[in-house]
């Protein structure tokens, strides 16, 4: 009997025994031999860019009517209306330049447009409130109302918070190259004249000017060439109202280009002229022979023709490379009408003003203007091209 009894208690003890020993098996960790892991390769970081545009208009003339076309009752002036129509394309920009071939010497000789300009400080107003930044001063009108003149057009300018190149005000002014810091990229501008109408600039002031003088640009344009990611060149410069540069422009331009201006921004042919891509090794340079006008009061629909130029520059701002992304432009015309009695003036986009006509939602222009609307937009498309 005790031995059944040994064995029961045995019996029992080993079945308690193996259910704690499975229970305390089922809630152990089973041990996992270590491996190395892969290793992701490490995740690529896009470069850096940093994108810029800079817009550019023709030229910007200040003929009679114009003048007396912003006259007010009161004795002041208003051109608001000149660029009211493309303001959105001047200021899509980080940066838009354009030529003023005025002086604005003050009112005490009159207001007078060509052959001796000579305009109200009410267009500095203008231009600023446009959406324009800089103003070219170095051209063929620069001293048409004298040395003094041309100072205060600088002051008004200035005034206006609006940068001037191409002129200067003292020596060591001249010595300063225009470089502009837009979102890390640094842009450099210079600007040169073939000439003041005979005018001569004073003995004593002889940095006053930026003559287009080819030893002199290349000069500067090494000077500079380090200082800056773009280089912008400003030429007064070629044939009044021919479509085409001459020989001698072409050469200066690619020797300009080579020597590391990365544009060439054209203008006093009061006319567009051609533009062309300059490939030197791996550098892409434009070059536009001239924009036209911008707004004047000339006669003919090609002195009436101008564009607003758009060009895309991007940075790696690792390794400091900028490329020219696209060069696009929309041809513009300088637009002249009645109104209460007066004539009033506006520049308007041109494929923008043709839709309108045909939707019936422009004010001014109506069905019999689309001839004309058309004709400029195939002239500037068959003289520019295509965009790049």
């Amino acid at each position: 009997m005790k031995r059944w009894f040994l064995v029961l208690v045995l019996l029992v003890a080993g079945m308690v025994a193996a259910c704690f020993i499975y229970s305390w098996q089922a809630g152990e960790e089973v041990p996992v031999v270590s491996q190395s892991k892969r290793e992701d390769p490490p995740e690529r970081i896009a470069p850096r860019t940093s994108t810029i545009v800079l817009t550019a208009a023709g030229d910007c003339l200040m003929h009679n009517t114009q003048i007396w076309s912003g006259k007010q009752r009161e004795g002041s002036y208003d051109f608001s209306s000149f660029f009211r129509e493309v303001k959105p394309l001047l200021q899509e920009g980080d940066y838009t330049s354009t030529t003023f071939e005025a002086p604005m010497a003050g009112p005490e000789s009159g207001f007078t447009g060509y052959p001796a300009f000579n305009s109200p400080d009410e267009i500095a107003d203008t231009f600023k409130e446009a959406g324009f930044d800089l103003i070219v001063t170095s051209n063929n009108h620069a001293l048409d109302r004298g040395y003094r003149g041309a100072l205060r057009t600088l002051e008004v300018l200035r005034s206006r918070g609006l940068d001037t190149v191409g002129t200067y005000s003292s020596e060591e002014e001249s010595r300063k190259f225009l470089i502009k810091d837009i979102k890390g990229v640094k842009v450099g501008y210079l600007a040169y004249s073939y000439g003041t109408n005979g005018i001569p600039v004073p003995e004593e002031h002889p940095y006053f000017f930026n003559f287009l003088d080819r030893e002199k640009i290349l000069t500067d344009i090494q000077a500079i060439r380090s200082e800056v990611d773009v280089l912008m060149l400003v030429l007064h410069w070629g044939v009044e109202y021919s479509p085409r540069p001459t020989q001698e422009q072409v050469m200066l331009a690619h020797e300009f280009i080579k020597a590391g201006a990365d544009v060439i921004l054209g203008s006093h042919p009061h006319v567009i002229q051609t533009m062309e891509i300059v490939n030197i090794g791996e550098r892409t340079g434009y070059v536009i022979y001239s924009m036209g006008n911008f707004i004047s009061h000339q006669r003919g629909q090609e002195r009436n023709s101008g564009i607003v130029l758009r060009l895309q520059f991007t940075k790696d701002m690792s390794t400091g490379i900028t490329v020219l992304d696209s060069v696009t432009y929309t041809p513009t015309y300088s637009h002249s009408y009645s109104q209460d009695g007066k004539v009033q003036f506006r520049v308007v986009p041109v494929e923008e003003t043709i839709k309108k006509i045909q939707n019936g939602q422009e004010p001014v222009m109506n069905q019999t203007d689309l001839p004309l609307l058309q004709n400029v937009l195939r002239d500037t498309q068959s003289r520019l091209g295509q965009p790049y």
